[in-house]
C-alpha cells in the first residue's frame, strides 16, 4: 500500500515539475491569477490548479515586410525594415497583450508608413538613420505598455518606381556635368592668368621674347610637317633696325 501511495507521490512530482532555460522566464498563474515570475530552473507546477507560459527574454529581430508609402512630396515608396527587442518584463508581455510578436511587427509598419508620409523624398534618402530613430522612439513609447524594449530599427531599403529613378539618374548626371564645366572654367582661368602673367615677365625684360621664340623653333623642328607657319615677333623686327 506504502509502495503504491510513495508511486503516486513521485509521479505527481514528475507530471509537476516544468524546466526554465537560463534565457527565459516564467509567468506563473494559481487559478487563473498571476502569482509570480519563475526563474530559470527546475520549477514545480501544481497540475490543473496552476498553470504557466514561457517568455523568451532574448533580443529579437523583426523583419518589417515591404510598406508602400507616399511621401510628403507625393512620391510613392516601398520602404522595408528590421526592428530589433527585447522583453524586459515578461508579466506585462504575457498579461498586457494578447500576442506581443504579432502586435509589435503590426505597429512597426503603421508606425513606418506614417513617419514615410510626414518626410519628402529627399529627407528620406538622405536622412535614412535619423527616421529609423523616430521610428525607433515612437514604437519604444508604446511598446513600454508591454514590458517591451525596441533596442534598434534599421531601414533596410528604399524602393522608387522607375519613373522616378530615371529621373534622379538623369538629375545626377546633369549634377556632374555642371561640377565638370565649374571645374573647366577655373582651370581656364588660372592658365589665363599665368599666361598675363607669363607675358608681362617677357616684355618685361629686353631679349626675352627673342629666346622664347628660338626655343619654339627648337620645339618645332622635329615637327615632320610639311609647312609651318611661324610669326616674327616685333622684337626680331626692332632688332632689324639696327642694320639700316
Amino acid at each position: 500500500m506504502w509502495i503504491i501511495f510513495l508511486v503516486i507521490i513521485v509521479a505527481l512530482l514528475l507530471a509537476s515539475l516544468r524546466q526554465i532555460n537560463q534565457y527565459q522566464r516564467g509567468v506563473l498563474f494559481t487559478m487563473g491569477r498571476f502569482s509570480q515570475i519563475m526563474e530559470p530552473g527546475w520549477r514545480l507546477v501544481i497540475p490543473v490548479f496552476q498553470s504557466f507560459q514561457k517568455v523568451d527574454m532574448r533580443v529579437k529581430a523583426v523583419d518589417v515586410p515591404d510598406q508602400r508609402a507616399i511621401t510628403k512630396d507625393n512620391v510613392s515608396v516601398t520602404v522595408n525594415a528590421v526592428l530589433y527587442y527585447k522583453v524586459f518584463d515578461a508579466a506585462k508581455a504575457v498579461i498586457e497583450v494578447e500576442n506581443f510578436y504579432y502586435a509589435i511587427s503590426q505597429y512597426a509598419q503603421t508606425t513606418m508608413r506614417n513617419i514615410v508620409g510626414e518626410v519628402t523624398l529627399d529627407e528620406l534618402l538622405t536622412n535614412r538613420e535619423k527616421i529609423a530613430d523616430r521610428i525607433r522612439e515612437i514604437v519604444d513609447v508604446e511598446t513600454d505598455a508591454w514590458g517591451l524594449k525596441v533596442n534598434n530599427v534599421e531601414l533596410k531599403d528604399v524602393s522608387l518606381p522607375p519613373t522616378m529613378e530615371r529621373t534622379i539618374a538623369k538629375q545626377a548626371e546633369a549634377e556632374r556635368e555642371k561640377r565638370a564645366v565649374i571645374i573647366n572654367s577655373e582651370g581656364e582661368m588660372a592658365a589665363a592668368e599665368n599666361v598675363a602673367k607669363a607675358a608681362q615677365i617677357l616684355s618685361a625684360i629686353p631679349g626675352a621674347l627673342h629666346l622664347r621664340t628660338l626655343q619654339s623653333i627648337n620645339d618645332i623642328s622635329s615637327d615632320q610637317s610639311n609647312t609651318i607657319v611661324f610669326a616674327v615677333p616685333v622684337e626680331a623686327l626692332r632688332a632689324l633696325d639696327g642694320f639700316k
